[in-house]
């Protein structure tokens, strides 16, 4: 397995810049999250996890590569629609998938040129394929190309583990920028421990 790699220096940074979430940090210890080199893997994956939960997108994962042996665009481009949504999808998201696919191999969508573009470059590339939107663009650059800086607004853990480390009933936009801006640069380390965050129970655990 391979995991998003960082440590004391983005660690020593959002300390520095941010209490409460240096003494979050100093609770949880470090976080290690998978992450997928294999680019049209990850794009697969992003659509399957869409609106379920991550077991399940696990699991409906490990049927499509049971039946396509490896997850390429020429498996996924020679595979049957029916045989792919019997791994547990909607037809919608087979169709998705299979676009992209075909996009991969015609070079409508060149993942390789990707990796070398600036985040906004790269999402607005991305979301002109059906299937992909803003938040899935950002979970690639985050899962797939370890780009250092990704928090996503459309990330709604994301913005409950906000809300529970400072202890706020709403989290307007603007606020939510005026984190993101101070965690920059190392803002994909701030998600991993914010994902973290949405599901503690911070009173039960001393409060931050």
């Amino acid at each position: 397995m391979t995991y998003f790699a960082y440590g004391d220096t983005e660690i020593r940074y959002l300390k520095k810049k941010d209490r409460k979430l240096g003494e979050a940090i100093d609770r949880i210890g470090y976080i290690q999250r998978e992450v997928k080199p294999d680019t049209f893997l990850a794009v697969i994956d992003c659509i399957i996890s869409q609106q379920i939960s991550s077991k399940a997108a696990d699991t409906v994962l490990e049927r499509l590569q049971s039946l396509l042996g490896r997850i390429t665009p020429e498996n996924i481009a020679m595979a049957e629609e029916t045989s792919i949504q019997k791994c547990g999808m909607s037809m919608r998201k087979v169709n998705y998938i299979k676009g992209i696919g075909r996009a991969v191999l015609d070079g409508t969508l060149d993942l390789d040129a990707l990796r070398t573009m600036p985040d906004e470059e790269a999402i607005k590339h991305l979301v002109k394929m059906p299937g992909i939107g803003v938040w899935s663009a950002e979970m690639l650059l985050l899962f797939s190309f370890c780009r250092p800086d990704v928090v996503s607004y459309g990330d709604l853990a994301i913005r409950r583990g906000m809300m529970n480390l400072y202890g706020l009933e709403e989290l307007t936009k603007d606020r939510f920028l005026y984190y993101r801006k101070r965690y920059s640069p190392y803002g994909s380390v701030a998600s991993l421990y914010l994902w973290r965050l949405s599901v503690n129970d911070l009173n039960k655990a001393g409060g931050i």
